[in-house]
């Protein structure tokens, strides 16, 4: 015999509340999920080095075209506000200070996955998806390639690209500017 417990589900509203009056705090790794508050795996020095390429890199081909969102919230939906590792926004002069970006915001989601690959694949892929982000790219560092989502359907992505090194990843959905990077550059 199994008991099933009722989970509590939170909305953003009363996630920032439990921030407000200490519950959380700035130091926790965590992030709302469809209503669920998850505590993020610790970050390695690998990873925190290609979210550094990343960073770096970014900043140099976007320049004035893209906001490069490192590790900060995008509101998905009223439950759920990941931290992506990094993503590109529109650009917009008060970069975000209120409210937090939106899906229609986002040109291009960035994850680097170390020991969070399946989770990653699992619950954030169709979470962004459901959400119409155009484009993410997977960091899948154990397996040194880049996985490229394109063309959001429901909760899954319709086109799934594999880049390993040696190759290069293309932006297939921003218009406006080109975005070419050498996978090398950012697997290290």
């Amino acid at each position: 015999m199994s008991v099933q417990f009722a989970r509590r589900h939170f909305n953003i509203t009363e996630y920032y509340r439990m921030a407000a009056a200490g519950v959380l705090s700035e130091n926790d790794r965590v992030e709302l999920i469809e209503g669920e508050i998850v505590e993020m795996n610790p970050i390695g020095s690998r990873h925190a080095a290609c979210v550094g390429r990343l960073t770096e890199l970014l900043g140099r081909l976007v320049s004035d075209q893209a906001i490069v969102w490192v590790q900060n919230p995008v509101q998905i939906n009223d439950y759920s506000e990941p931290l992506p590792d990094v993503a590109l926004l529109k650009r917009r002069d008060d970069f975000y200070a209120q409210p937090n970006p939106q899906p229609a915001d986002v040109l291009l989601i960035i994850e680097v996955a170390d020991s969070s690959v399946e989770y990653d694949r699992e619950i954030k892929m169709p979470l962004y998806a459901q959400a119409g982000i155009p484009e993410v790219w997977l960091i899948n560092l154990p397996k040194d390639t880049v996985e490229i989502y394109t063309q959001p359907l429901g909760e899954a992505y319709r086109e799934i690209r594999l880049v390993k090194r040696g190759e290069t990843l293309a932006a297939k959905t921003i218009s406006g500017f080109a975005l070419t990077i050498k996978a090398d550059s950012i697997l290290g």
